[in-house]
Parts: structure tokens; C-alpha cells; sequence
């Protein structure tokens, strides 16, 4: 009901434009009791004709211009005058028909209506008026030539107007075609990406399994202690290997980027321990959360716990590790803490992008990371994620 206003308040404004000057003018030109009837006979008609002039610009102009010459031509027959302004709204219903009117055959009919109209106005005047003072001549056709002007003022608009829209819709249509041109540079580069992991990570990583799967095979020629590191070794390369697939998949085709396999939670903690005691590894567990936590915020603590335990792995091989998760103050509390290395750790393990990775996750979930090394020579890990900012 709002949008409506604006427009009903122009034509108001118009309205009054259009028909007021002629009321306040028409005393100083004739103030008889049939100019009066005329005038107010004719702007009655003029404003419902002015008000419909949008829906029907050329009919509204036909009979906008017949209200005039009846108005006149009677007028003149009782011997009274009207305004010269009373020419006005036909100037503003000629504006109209040229922006608004878009069918080239009712404009020229509109036009042909009125010529019509005026000639046979003059006639009448002429056959019904005796005085030469109130026939119509010269100064008629001086108050119908600027009409011309006007439809060509109001063409003119109309053919602004659709330049525009045409240049809005050819400024939409190239920020579409930049959007998928990106959105397709952004598909090629990342089946690129996906490709190069493929040749050269997944590649790496079936020829681990393969040995590992062929040293158990060779399980009884090996000692207690070696099975029990090559079983680990061979189960982490194929969860990594499946993880691996996952993410090629996503990479390839973001529209199909559905896990093939459930997303990991902290119900999951115990197994991941489990492959890190079997990789060698002693860790500890304390688990004192809620039910609720939302799967977002599941999946970050999960990969954190994962990450940690990684790198005690690589920097700390043998250290006792303690992992510790719980809600408290509204999030979730993740902390890592692993004690000295028993044994030197590998050389060059890693790429160091695993503290980065794990702060990105935490971070877009509103939380904190914060990492370093403890009194005792050990590292600590430890994550905060708020439960209500999670975004799922």
C-alpha cells in the first residue's frame, strides 16, 4: 500500500498543475454563468481523463480533446470565453501519449482523432456562433501548435527511459558472465589442483599401503612389535586414503561435495586413540561433555585432537600424551598436552601448515587457539569454540 503513495501523489500535484491555473485565470477573462458551467463541466471531465492517462494514453488524449472542443464550442455558442489555459492538460495528455503509448498505430490514430476533432470543432464554432469575437481561428491553432512539442518531449523520456533499462540489463548480464567466468576459472584451477594431488599425493600414498598391506601379508617373519606398527601403518593409510578421495571429489566438483563416508565427531576420539597407541603412542583421555554440541563444532575439536596427536607424533615420538575435552562456560574446551620426546623425532616431518590449519577451523567458529611449548619441554594445544556461534 506504500509503493502506491508516490505515484497517486504525482498525479495530484499534476492535477493541480494542470487544472488550477485555469480557475484562477478565467475571472480575468469572462466571469458569465455559461463560462463558468463550461469550465467546470470540462475540468470535471479533464481530471478523470488526466488520472486514467496512463493506462490508456491514447484514448484518454481523444477524449481529454473532445472534453476541450465541446467545452469551447458551447461556451462560444453562448456567447463566453474560456482561458487560453485551458489548453494545458491537452499539452500534458500529448506528453503522455508519447511516453507511454508504445503502439505506433494508436498514436497515429490518436492523432487523427484529434485532427478530426478540431476540424469539426471549427466548423460547429463557426455554425453556431455568429460574432467574430468568439469564433475560433489563428489564436486556436497558436494554442495547438506547441502540442507537437509535447509528444515529442514525452517520446523523447520514454526513449531515455528504456536506453537506461537496456544499459542496466547489459551491465546485469555482463556481472553475471564475469561471475561465471570466474566461477568457471575457479572449477579449472581447482581440477588442477585436484589433479596434481593425484598424481603426486594419492600416488605416494596407495604405494605406502601397498607395502604396508605387503609386510603383513609377510606377518610371520616379522616381530610382535613390527605387526602391531605395520597393522597401524596400513589403517591409516587407508583412512587417509578414503579422506583423500573425499577431498579430490570435492575439489573436482563443489556441487557434489558429499563426504563418502560420515564426517568424524568426538564420539570417534576413542578409535583415533586407539590408531595412535597402535602407531607406538601413550595418550589419555578425559571426556566431560554434554550432549548438544553441534556437529560443526564436533568436527573441529575432532580434527584438533587428530592434528595434535600428529604432530607429538612427528616432534615427540614416545612422549605420553594427555588429551582433555570438555563444555565449559557455553563451548567446547579441547586441550592437548604431550610431555618430552622419549626418542628424537623426524627430521623435516611435516610441512608446517598443521598449527595454521587448526587455527583457521577454530577461528571460523568463533573460537580460540592458542599453542606453545610447556615447562617441561612438552607442547600444548589448546582450543576454545563457543557452542552458539557455530554455524550450522
Amino acid at each position: 500500500m506504500e509503493g502506491k503513495w508516490p505515484g497517486w501523489g504525482a498525479d495530484a500535484g499534476l492535477v493541480v498543475l494542470t487544472f488550477l491555473p485555469t480557475l484562477l485565470s478565467q475571472p480575468y477573462v469572462d466571469t458569465s454563468g455559461p463560462a463558468w458551467a463550461s469550465l467546470a463541466a470540462y475540468e470535471a471531465s479533464g481530471v478523470v481523463v488526466v488520472l486514467l492517462r496512463r493506462r490508456l494514453p491514447a484514448t484518454a488524449l481523444v477524449v481529454g480533446f473532445g472534453a476541450l472542443v465541446v467545452a469551447l464550442v458551447g461556451s462560444a455558442g453562448e456567447g463566453a470565453k474560456l482561458s487560453p489555459l485551458v489548453f494545458l492538460p491537452t499539452a500534458v495528455l500529448f506528453y503522455n501519449l508519447g511516453s507511454h503509448c508504445v503502439s505506433w498505430r494508436r498514436t497515429v490514430s490518436a492523432v487523427l482523432g484529434v485532427v478530426v476533432l478540431g476540424v469539426a470543432g471549427l466548423w460547429l464554432n463557426r455554425m453556431t456562433t455568429d460574432s467574430s469575437d468568439f469564433r475560433g481561428g489563428l489564436d486556436v491553432l497558436a494554442a495547438l501548435a506547441p502540442m507537437p512539442l509535447a509528444w515529442v518531449t514525452g517520446f523523447a523520456a520514454r526513449t531515455r527511459q528504456a536506453l537506461l533499462a537496456a544499459a542496466e540489463q547489459r551491465a546485469a548480464e555482463a556481472r553475471r558472465t564475469q561471475a561465471l567466468e570466474a566461477a568457471q576459472a575457479a572449477q579449472r584451477e581447482r581440477a588442477r589442483i585436484a589433479g596434481e594431488m593425484h598424481d603426486v599425493v594419492a600416488h605416494s600414498l596407495t604405494l605406502l599401503v601397498v607395502h604396508a598391506e605387503t609386510l603383513r601379508a609377510r606377518g610371520g617373519e616379522l616381530p610382535d612389535w613390527a605387526r602391531v606398527q605395520v597393522d597401524g601403518l596400513a589403517a591409516a593409510g587407508r583412512q587417509s586414503s578414503g579422506e583423500l578421495r573425499d577431498l579430490l571429489g570435492m575439489l573436482r566438483d563443489p556441487a557434489d561435495a558429499v563426504p563418502l563416508r560420515p564426517v568424524p565427531n568426538l564420539g570417534e576420539l576413542d578409535a583415533l586413540l586407539d590408531s595412535h597407541r597402535a602407531a607406538g603412542g601413550t595418550v589419555e583421555l578425559t571426556m566431560g561433555i554434554a550432549r548438544g554440541v553441534p556437529g560443526a563444532v564436533q568436527l573441529a575439536g575432532y580434527r584438533v585432537v587428530q592434528e595434535a596427536l600428529v604432530n607429538a607424533r612427528r616432534h615427540a615420538p614416545g612422549a605420553p600424551v594427555r588429551v582433555t575435552v570438555e563444555v565449559v562456560a557455553g563451548g567446547l574446551r579441547c586441550e592437548v598436552v604431550n610431555g618430552r620426546a622419549v626418542r628424537r623425532g623426524a627430521a623435516g616431518a611435516g610441512i608446517g601448515l598443521g598449527l595454521v590449519s587448526m587455527e583457521k577451523r577454530v577461528v571460523a567458529l568463533g573460537g580460540d587457539l592458542t599453542t606453545g611449548p610447556t615447562g617441561d619441554g612438552g607442547f600444548r594445544v589448546v582450543a576454545t569454540m563457543p557452542l552458539e556461534c557455530a554455524g550450522v
